[in-house]
């Protein structure tokens, strides 16, 4: 699991599954985050990559 979250944290994007699984909710709910628009994303065909950079900013801004 920490080599695949190394080479997570090395992209560009995320998939939603690994939005899911770096913050620890289900599928369904990543999806339900992206579209709610809380980051950037781009749709390739039917695969939807989330902006890192986006998805840090909104991470940053979080009370955790």
């Amino acid at each position: 699991m920490e080599q695949q979250s190394k080479r997570i944290c090395e992209k560009r994007t995320y998939t939603v599954d690994e939005v899911a699984a770096l913050l620890g909710i289900s599928r369904t709910s990543a999806y339900e985050f992206v579209k709610r628009g809380e980051v950037k994303f781009v749709k390739i065909g039917a695969s939807i990559r989330i902006s890192k950079k986006s998805f840090d900013e909104w991470l940053d801004q979080q009370n955790i």
